[in-house]
């Protein structure tokens, strides 16, 4: 008989167990994950992810023991599995981290009693998916995640008899970053391959051309750096620091509030087509998109990838819709479907749209497809502001 990743051979324990043969295996739990996910973006409601790891391995069985009281625990509509060989992961539809906590309080409590000694993580989308990330404009329930959990810390069992003590100390024992990356996607080889060999060829090939609009920029405007650097929101969410050929005034970052009334896209993104902060050789240059060749050298380090989404400065990617953020499911990149068909011409909605599109059907073909259809779109500048 087949549970989950073990295989249970004695009659007595076939009996004792026979409804954990409907515990999902970990593939099944992330597809569970991404639906729920779906849902949640939809209807604006809110799911949580509870985990419980055992803190000393003592094999198989004490994980099905403890996959036993969660699953007693667990409502009708909530799903039970396994996240990895020692670990089972509880799903719980509109519920937020209140809600999470109490069950995850609850299993614990009952997995004490039986001798065991669990150490548990909750997650709830979408307002505290990431470790250490509080909900935004809920005071009521950013005081309950920090009451219970501060940091979104891993919690022992003996964390339960005083939840609401200041600090709970980390762990090494449950890796917290792990959850966080559930929904990224990794890159696969090929297009790390893809990556590497066109940076470096296009860094190689393109170097006199990066030495002329370095001078160009030096000789126009000597007052500010050549390359502009800002963080930016990359694969996961995670910062990185973008490299471009500085378009704008040195100050324009301090300008930018002043202008927030002329923006013209929608949504979390800022966009004037006469801005005011771009320079005499800004504006050629990003016509011709050439202040983008510095990220050959994102592209180089594994920052960013030659063909994804665009990645937007991270106070816009944090101001993004739950649903827009499917985009930093993969690293971004130098050009997208929104950079050949969209740039200006779209709402953000289509924008994210696009990237999700691209996400879902992410192949070498598309890929090679989408740069080619790059140049023709970069040397007509195409929607170009």
């Amino acid at each position: 008989m087949r549970l989950g990743l073990t295989t249970v051979s004695s009659p007595a324990a076939i009996e004792d167990f026979r409804s954990l043969r409907d515990l999902y295996t970990p593939r099944q739990v992330a597809g569970l994950l991404q639906r729920e996910r779906a849902r949640a973006d939809r209807h604006a409601r809110e799911f949580s992810l509870v985990v419980i790891r055992l803190r000393t391995g003592d094999g198989e069985w004490t994980v099905l023991r403890l996959a036993r009281l969660c699953l007693d625990a667990a409502r009708t509509t909530d799903e039970v599995g396994r996240y990895d060989d020692d670990a089972i992961a509880c799903i719980l539809p509109d519920t937020d981290a209140a809600g999470a906590w109490y069950f995850a309080r609850r299993t614990c409590a009952a997995a004490k009693a039986k001798g065991l000694d669990p150490i548990c993580m909750v997650y709830a989308y979408p307002s505290a998916w990431t470790p250490g990330e509080e909900e935004g404009g809920n005071s009521s329930r950013s005081e309950v995640l920090r009451r219970h959990n501060p940091r979104n810390a891993p919690l022992h069992m003996a964390d339960y008899e005083t939840p609401m003590q200041d600090t709970i100390p980390p762990s090494d024992d449950f890796p917290i970053e792990s959850l966080s990356q559930l929904f990224v996607k990794r890159t696969p080889f090929w297009k790390r391959v893809v990556d590497f060999i066109a940076a470096g060829m296009g860094i190689v090939v393109l170097s006199p051309v990066l030495l002329v609009v370095a001078l160009a920029i030096k000789m126009t405007d000597p007052k500010g750096p050549v390359i502009f650097k800002q963080k930016r929101a990359g694969i996961g969410g995670r910062p990185f620091q973008i490299y471009k050929f500085r378009t704008m005034r040195a100050d324009a970052e301090a300008m930018k509030a002043q202008l927030a009334k002329l923006n013209e896209q929608d949504g979390p993104a800022f966009k004037i087509t006469n801005d005011p902060r771009v320079t005499r050789i800004g504006h050629f240059l990003r016509k011709t998109s050439l202040d983008e060749l510095p990220q050959l050298f994102n592209v180089l380090k594994g920052d960013m990838s030659i063909v994804g989404p665009r990645p937007l400065p991270v106070s816009e990617a944090d101001a993004c819709d739950p649903w827009h953020k499917r985009r930093l499911d993969v690293a971004p990149g130098l050009t997208c479907i929104w950079q050949v068909h969209g740039r200006s011409r779209v709402t953000f909605d289509e924008w994210a749209r696009m990237d999700i599109r691209y996400i879902k059907r992410r192949k070498l073909w598309h890929d090679i497809t989408l740069i080619l259809q790059t140049i023709p779109a970069v040397l007509l500048r195409r929607g170009a502001k």
